[in-house]
């Protein structure tokens, strides 16, 4: 592939199963964008509802979006999920060398999640000012069927409406098959001496909450499953425990410990990568203290 140093230039992916109820809400968000996607992979993890014939549609209309579609497999907001990211990320850059299509960033955007109009624009106008920003996402406001609320914010990128750029994304490993991948790549970053933000001027709509998909209990065991996965620190997990504990449905906290507890008591698989061990179990509890600290009483 030639150096991809168009500076404005970025490719797209979003994995979609059986989306049909938002999926043109997220299309016409990106077609509408002020800067359009070089290229823009939607990834049909085997949907069987009307979601491959609003792909097929937006691939007549126009010529920057492709798809690839995955044999059926039940949604699953873990494994599953990094590897249909995973392979749209391969699969996009293997496009991209067969056309010659130079980029800069690379995005994902879940096909729950809404943009404003000059969304992109905004986020890479930032990649632009900082030379040392590795990975970048806007604010995320969830969408629920009554009304509107903030998801909890922090300086760490979001999973969906989010930009690298393409050194970042190289050195970081990619798209890891792994739990949480976005996560795991902030943390790589990090490591490695990239800035990583959240950026609060830039709005993002995410139509149902981040592991709501399957219902907010299933969600909740899920992450209380990925915490222990990742070696987190127990003092960790203990806030994590309270500050869900306080949020709507109140039952989540629960939900969260018990997935924990399970996967404690079996004694699951952990990750074996060391970086992210150590980080969890370390630095991002110092980090955490660091904020709790700063908070005004």
């Amino acid at each position: 592939m030639k150096e991809k140093r168009c500076a404005s230039s970025y490719i797209l992916i979003t994995p979609a199963k059986n989306e049909e109820r938002f999926l043109p809400f997220v299309a016409t968000s990106v077609v509408k964008q002020s800067i359009l996607p070089k290229l823009w992979l939607i990834i049909d993890d085997g949907s069987d509802d009307g979601t491959p014939s609003i792909i097929n549609d937006l691939r007549k209309r126009y010529s920057w979006i492709e798809t690839v579609r995955l044999p059926p497999h039940p949604r699953d907001i873990t494994y599953h999920y990094s590897y249909v990211c995973h392979t749209g990320f391969q699969r996009i850059i293997e496009l991209c060398n067969e056309r010659l299509i130079e980029f800069n960033y690379l995005g994902l955007l879940d096909a729950d999640t809404e943009l404003e109009n000059e969304f992109f624009e905004k986020l890479i106008l930032e990649f632009k000012k900082n030379k040392n920003l590795g990975i970048a996402s806007g604010k995320i406001i969830t969408q629920s069927d009554k009304n509107f609320q903030n998801e909890p914010t922090n300086y760490w990128p979001r999973g969906t409406g989010r930009l690298w750029s393409w050194e970042c994304f190289q050195k970081t490993s990619g798209y890891v098959i792994e739990p949480s991948p976005d996560s795991i790549s902030n943390i790589k970053a990090i490591l490695r001496g990239y800035d990583i933000k959240q950026f609060n001027n830039m709005i993002a709509i995410q139509k149902r909450e981040t592991s709501s998909a399957e219902g907010h209990w299933h969600g909740y065991q899920m992450r209380g499953k990925v915490a222990y996965y990742f070696h987190k620190n127990p003092l960790l997990i203990i806030s994590l425990f309270c500050y869900y504990t306080f949020k709507d449905p109140y039952y989540i906290g629960l939900a969260f410990l018990a997935g924990y507890l399970k996967a404690l008591i079996r004694r699951d698989k952990q990750i074996h990568d060391e970086e992210i061990r150590n980080y969890y179990w370390n630095s991002r509890l110092k980090e955490a203290l660091r904020i709790f600290r700063k908070k005004p009483t």
